[in-house]
């Protein structure tokens, strides 16, 4: 799943986190002067960090969707050959079970995570259907903007600004026939130190554009809901 509802002006900002959670006391503090609930899907390493346990605590205590994110980050396929598989069944299914029985322990159990967003946004079919064996369904980002990109520095190639990432988003919005409708917007919590422009510092300005264009921000289960089948 990639896309809620084409045909509802409804939008579900995502936040990923593994490494980095700086951006957590500004965001949580946006979200709640806007009302809004988002979806935060963090790893086990995220879930483990002591550094992060207040921001996970609270994001839980406001409201916001907690899901899984891969227990260490792996890389599943490889990025040249998408088909090709870094790792075996045994070795998704048991880094996957490590990510949820760390979640448990801030009162977020598996049945409260159906989805999973799989690390650096990157699966094949494999791994689509390795989720669904565990119980669970695979999402990722709405194809169409660079809001991904808010965790590149400005030494790498696929370097974008947050002006970049805004105006990719806003741009989208005005071509495609259904704007934005059912987007899964992804973002990251965290970033690192080199990238000074952070993007989580314009959240505020991204909310008021798109709840000024007519869009209702929810959580992803309740974007999804529509979409969503069993288990």
């Amino acid at each position: 799943m990639t896309r809620g509802d084409t045909n509802s002006k409804q939008i579900a900002l995502v936040f990923t986190g593994d490494e980095f959670g700086d951006g957590g006391p500004a965001i949580m503090s946006t979200l709640e002067k806007k009302g809004i609930k988002a979806s935060f899907f963090l790893t086990g390493r995220f879930y483990r960090n002591a550094a992060h346990e207040s921001t996970i605590k609270q994001l839980k205590a406001n409201g916001h969707y907690l899901g899984a994110h891969s227990d260490q980050h792996l890389l599943y396929c490889d990025w040249k050959r998408r088909d090709s598989l870094l790792v075996s069944y045994e070795q998704f299914a048991d880094d996957l079970r490590r990510n949820y029985e760390v979640m448990q322990a801030f009162g977020v159990g598996a049945a409260d995570a159906h989805y999973f967003l799989p690390p650096y946004e990157w699966y094949n079919d494999s791994i689509v259907s390795w989720t669904k064996q565990q119980g669970f369904q695979l999402i990722n980002y709405t194809p169409g903007t660079v809001s991904h990109a808010d965790y590149t520095t400005p030494d790498l190639k696929n370097y974008r600004s947050s002006d970049q990432i805004l105006q990719s988003i806003y741009s989208y919005d005005q071509s495609s026939s259904n704007g934005l409708n059912g987007f899964i917007l992804l973002m990251h919590i965290g970033t690192a130190p080199q990238r000074i422009d952070k993007l989580y510092n314009r959240l505020n300005e991204l909310i008021e554009h798109l709840t000024g264009s007519g869009y209702q921000l929810v959580r992803v289960d309740q974007l999804l809901a529509k979409k969503q089948t069993p288990p």
